[in-house]
């Protein structure tokens, strides 16, 4: 397999092509089970189905807690059981880029990732959850106090928490980072405030009350009208909802997450991506804290070590609409959405890196009603060049109605600098302009989970060579225009 490397704001391989990634999550959120070593769902059936359906990216989750179940002592056997699915990965083509999964901090406050030694709660109680998932992030003291413990660097048995966190990914790394089949390591999911993200939800609550009653742009008489609504009337009053006023209710709150995120966030992944680099030279992926998936802006600067800029880093942001996980998720909003997205671009040219989103989409009910959603948020990566990670693999994946918008050809190698490329699920044609300079060298690849019925390139009809869900494509130096129609 090709390395994959960081240049400027695109993923590159070693033949110098430009590469996009089309991918979904497979994440074990699960604590240490002694004797239960085996990752679930990927044996080599599912790489198959996953290399059939035109996937060529996972993000690979695992916890903390399940590979540090006790301070200092690894989980070796599991590592190895990662491993044996990296290989896996490697033999059909797919790569993989890991991810230090948390939720809530961990199974203790009610959700995932750290153990339960390394939770540090200093005698707050922890509460069960009665509504949502995330009111840990919202008012759970316990939670808030975790974190708080962790970014302060809390000693366990004389070893700070993030000294054990950055040792253990190392260890991880050590065992199985070399894995043809791995680009790269996500240091953590969602990185959460602590204390602070409390404030935000607070203000976030006033600044949507605020909006509702006096923000011009809002047609109050449209949002009563929708509150009696009989199929879902929530879902109808946030359709009237769009970008701008939802997002001057999170910029109240955007100088408490720039504090977080310069100040605490940034000195721990520069703190981990230093142990990394002591094992690895392999890409470094950092997310952008919970409630920036909600546009408000991510403000961490590059990766650094030793003082200076990482060269091989990239940004994983997430993104989903308020609809998200719950029934109304067909009255998302495209626009409040793609705002969102907008703001990570802002980040992306900031940091000068390139984006793989970690985290996007949802599933919605048996209809196809919110189908044209996910297929607008492919023509926003689309446009960006930005590669990604469908949240999540569940059981039937590459059976739900998703696949008809999921399933798509896509660029995987261009021999040059990609232009633009976009497919049309209509009329079933792909389309990719690029530019090939005289240094290129390698095919360009076209990713197809379809039968080819035509090519063109720069007009005329190219004899189609496809193997392994691949289409391959020579070109010389010059700017090219290829249209692939499938079947």
């Amino acid at each position: 397999m090709d390395k994959i490397k960081a240049f400027k704001q695109v993923l590159v391989d070693d033949k110098g092509r430009e590469r996009i990634f089309h991918g979904v999550n497979f994440v074990n959120k699960c604590d240490y089970i002694a004797g239960e070593q085996r990752v679930p769902d990927l044996d080599e059936e599912m790489v198959k189905k996953i290399a059939a359906n035109g996937v060529n990216l996972i993000r690979f989750g695992f916890t903390w807690a399940n590979i540090e179940p006790n301070p200092g002592e690894y989980n070796d056997a599991y590592i190895d059981a990662m491993g044996e699915v990296l290989d896996l990965l490697e033999k059909y083509n797919i790569y993989a880029f890991l991810d230090m999964h948390q939720d809530l901090y961990s199974s203790v406050t009610n959700s995932d990732g750290a153990p339960a030694w390394a939770v540090l709660l200093d005698g707050v109680e922890v509460k069960p959850t009665k509504f949502v998932w995330a009111e840990g992030y919202f008012w759970g003291k316990a939670c808030h106090t975790a974190f708080d413990n962790f970014w302060a660097n809390r000693k366990v048995k004389g070893k700070g928490l993030q000294d054990y966190y950055a040792d253990c990914w190392a260890h991880v790394i050590e065992k199985i980072g070399d894995k043809p089949a791995v680009i790269g390591y996500d240091i953590m999911n969602e990185p959460f405030p602590g204390s602070p993200g409390g404030k935000v939800f607070k203000r976030i609550v006033a600044g949507a009350v605020k909006t509702i009653l006096f923000d011009k742009e809002v047609k109050r008489l449209d949002l009563i009208k929708a509150l009696f609504d009989k199929e879902d009337p929530i879902g109808r009053v946030l359709t009237h909802i769009d970008y701008a006023p939802f997002h001057r209710v999170t910029k109240s709150s955007e100088e408490i997450i720039r504090e977080f995120d310069t100040k605490v966030y940034a000195p721990f992944i520069s703190r981990v991506a230093a142990r990394m680099r002591q094992v690895s030279d392999k890409i470094v992926i950092m997310n952008n804290c919970y409630y920036s998936n909600l546009g408000i802006p991510f403000c961490a600067p590059p990766v650094t070590v030793d003082g200076k800029r990482d060269e091989n880093q990239v940004f994983a942001p997430h993104a989903y609409d308020l609809m998200v996980d719950t029934p109304a998720y067909k009255f998302a909003h495209n626009g409040r959405v793609a705002g969102i997205f907008g703001e990570h671009r802002n980040s992306q040219n900031r940091l000068d890196v390139p984006v793989i989103v970690g985290e996007w989409g949802s599933f919605g009910d048996d209809t196809d009603d919110w189908l044209p959603h996910i297929n607008h948020l492919f023509g926003v990566f689309e446009k960006y060049k930005w590669s990604h990670t469908y949240w999540c693999y569940i059981e039937g994946f590459f059976e739900n109605r998703l696949m008809k918008v999921f399933r798509r050809p896509f660029p995987k190698a261009v021999s040059g600098t990609i232009d633009s490329y976009h497919y049309d699920i209509d009329t079933k044609i792909f389309t990719l302009d690029f530019t090939q300079d005289e240094n290129a060298c390698g095919e360009t690849i076209i990713g197809t989970p379809f039968e080819v019925e035509s090519v063109t390139v720069d007009g005329e009809s190219y004899p189609v060579d496809c193997r392994n869900y691949e289409l391959f494509i020579n070109t010389t130096a010059g700017k090219h225009s290829i249209k692939v129609k499938v079947k």
